[in-house]
């Protein structure tokens, strides 16, 4: 029964996605054989998958700007509850809201891994159907794709790496098939994950983002190649799981399971490419939305395109009355606006000031806003940005070579516009303090501070300095009751 609901999935998503690859046949009439019988119904498939994760239920909203956004404290909430989040950021799972968000994101994130199955086990027998390096990028990519969202949800589901790696976390599927998977233990879930990220990594070897002609940038722009190939598969390889989007995947689980120099090498390769310019601070801060740069897109190494969240996402963020917004002194507060963050081109860049009968002054989030398709660049949901390659790089380096890891912390300050204390002495400096804060800044409404707390086993840090945790209570997130009842958990 589940196979066939599984198989519905994707041939709905299929429908729904990128059509200029295949005209595909009414759902009933359309067999798996007859889906990968062609290159093109490889492509589908793949693009399916990428279009059902950019939905709301996934990196196009709650795991990204929503849930795990508010989880980590990023949001004020009206005393009117508005967006129904409110009991969520007092980490109350019984809270039904909670369990309705909670319940999509696993159940869309499964549905999403049981495709990559599909896929996986259909390609090698078909293999002679792809022009020369087609049939590695498609295979890594999948494979990446399912390490990916297997992370995030040992992430959000699994006790940590560093409180518990011994422990049950969450099923790891490889198959496409209607059998329940058994949990595995957070440290075999990492080992699984690592080694579809290092398959991946070897087939995507000859990945074009990798070649020298191939230049990111904005659409449009001078030497910019993004978009130059007649395939288009083979276009915009920073909204798909590239080579280099799969180092960086790699360098965040290494450092997960404490695995530094491992860690660090992928971040490195990552930096060192040069592939991924330091946004332009005129463009970041441009009044002119068709010249705005609002999400940094020249540093994304990865990101979900999210064309279809639009609307979405104005709702939720830049509504005066109704949606998520942050306090006036909450907002200044993490980003050191009255210190050393008085000229943070993030802050910015990512929020207007705002006044609301109902809750006095207030910051707007405009980092997510359109104009009316006017902008600089496509609406994109980072995944993988060069800031947090330069946390991850920064840590790593920590243990046996601090002055590298400043070195890394303090680059990526000085970017946004933190510059003249960088020089002083940090001996009395917390360094975990120092990158927890920065991932705050860096990637706000992006889903990652609450994933960097718990990985750390960490405070969380809320508005007027509240405090929550460390609590395995706060830090691992319930199973659906469906999942716990029909899978015997």
């Amino acid at each position: 029964m589940m196979k066939n609901l599984l198989y519905t999935a994707i041939l709905l998503l299929l429908m729904t996605s990128c059509n200029e690859w295949l005209d595909i046949q009414p759902e009933a009439s359309v067999s798996e054989k007859e889906l990968f019988s062609t290159r093109e119904g490889f492509y589908e498939a793949l693009n399916g998958i990428y279009t059902r994760s950019s939905q709301a239920d996934l990196y196009g909203g709650e795991f990204s700007v929503g849930t795990t956004g508010v989880l980590a404290q990023n949001y004020s909430n009206s005393v009117y509850d508005y967006t129904f989040y409110q009991k969520t950021s007092l980490y109350d799972y019984t809270d039904q809201d909670f369990k309705n968000r909670r319940n999509g994101i696993w159940g869309a994130a499964y549905n999403a891994i049981a495709n990559c199955n599909l896929i996986l086990e259909n390609i090698d027998e078909q293999k002679n159907l792809f022009a020369e390096n087609e049939f590695e990028m498609i295979k890594g990519e999948v494979l990446a794709l399912r390490a990916y969202l297997h992370f995030d949800m040992l992430r959000m589901f699994g006790p940590s790496y560093l409180t518990g790696a011994a422990e049950p976390a969450i099923p790891y599927v490889t198959s496409y098939s209607n059998k329940v998977t058994e949990l595995l233990t957070v440290s075999e879930i990492c080992t699984l994950t690592i080694a579809d990220l290092e398959a991946a990594k070897e087939l995507l070897e000859n990945d074009l983002i990798r070649t020298e002609d191939y230049v990111v940038g904005y659409p449009g722009e001078e030497d910019v190649t993004e978009t130059d190939n007649p395939l288009l598969f083979l276009q915009n390889r920073r909204h798909r799981l590239n080579y280099y989007a799969v180092c960086g995947e790699l360098a965040r689980v290494y450092l997960y399971v404490a695995d530094y120099p491992k860690a660090l090498t992928n971040a490195e390769i990552v930096i060192n490419s040069d592939k991924f310019p330091w946004v332009d601070v005129a463009d970041l801060l441009e009044a002119d939305p068709q010249l705005k740069d609002r999400i940094m897109y020249s540093e994304l190494i990865f990101g979900w395109y999210a064309d279809g969240q639009e609307t979405n996402l104005y709702n939720r963020f830049n509504s005066v009355v109704t949606g998520q917004y942050i306090d006036y002194n909450a907002a200044r507060s993490f980003y050191e606006v009255g210190g050393v963050g008085a000229e943070d081109y993030r802050f910015k860049a990512w929020f207007t000031q705002v006044a609301s009968s109902n809750n006095g002054s207030r910051y707007q989030i405009n980092k997510f806003l359109r104009d009316e398709d006017l902008n600089l660049h496509p609406l994109v949901i980072p995944g993988i940005r060069l800031g947090e390659i330069y946390f991850i790089a920064a840590e790593s380096a920590y243990s046996t070579d601090p002055e590298k890891a400043w070195m890394y912390l303090n680059t990526l300050r000085f970017r946004r516009g933190i510059g003249n204390e960088l020089n002083e002495s940090t001996e009395n400096i917390d360094f975990t303090t120092e990158i927890l804060k920065e991932y705050r800044k860096e990637t706000f409404a992006e889903g990652q501070l609450f994933f960097a707390y718990k990985r750390l086993n960490a405070t969380i840090i809320g508005q007027n300095n509240t405090s929550y945790g460390p609590d395995p209570e706060i830090f691992n997130i319930p199973f659906p009751e469906d999942e716990i009842e029909f899978g015997n958990r």
